[in-house]
């Protein structure tokens, strides 16, 4: 699956948070009143942590009036990412999402943001980046997609909970996309 990825970089010592995503141009985001996550692949190697990303997304959907349903979403939610330490992997590792029927359709032309690698069997995902694609469910097309990366300390857990939190919210501040 192709996926369009965009980077936002967290400075770890910094409240300034820089935050780029994608998204179809052409796209009314406003019909879309539902979603639901497409299953990881392989199970997460940090399911705790894995849990507390969907958690967390959940919560800024909410807030936004999108509601979580098992099946017959409006839109289809892939998260990809690794927290491996020290080693960039794909996305595939640990966390890739299963996504039934052909991949879904990227449009370039329509997107906001520069195209990401189109030529890896598996989306490159940097370590300790969180990658989030919004698939229209109708379309199978990628409607918006965004990436977050955090440095985050085994070590210091609840400060890491912290900011993964933090940075979901910085990323998810730009779903949906403001007209211009």
């Amino acid at each position: 699956m192709v996926l369009i990825l965009f980077v936002m970089t967290l400075s770890v010592g910094s409240a300034a948070q820089k935050v780029e995503v994608g998204y179809d141009k052409g796209t009314d985001f406003l019909k879309f009143k539902t979603y639901s996550w497409a299953e990881p692949g392989t199970p997460p190697t940090r399911p705790l942590l894995y849990k507390r990303i969907l958690d967390s997304v959940d919560h800024q959907l909410e807030r936004k009036g999108l509601t979580y349903v098992e099946t017959n979403s409006d839109l289809v939610l892939v998260p990809a990412g690794g927290m491996e330490f020290g080693i960039n992997v794909a996305a595939a590792a640990p966390i890739i999402p299963s996504y039934s029927g052909i991949p879904p359709a990227v449009n370039a032309s329509m997107w906001t943001g520069a195209v990401g690698y189109s030529n890896l069997m598996a989306p490159y995902v940097p370590q300790g980046t969180l990658a989030l694609t919004f698939v229209d469910r109708g379309n199978n097309k990628v409607v918006w997609s965004g990436t977050v990366r955090e440095k985050l300390d085994v070590e210091k857990k609840d400060e890491s909970l912290q900011r993964v939190d933090k940075a979901i919210a910085k990323l998810l501040m730009r779903f949906p996309p403001q007209k211009k």
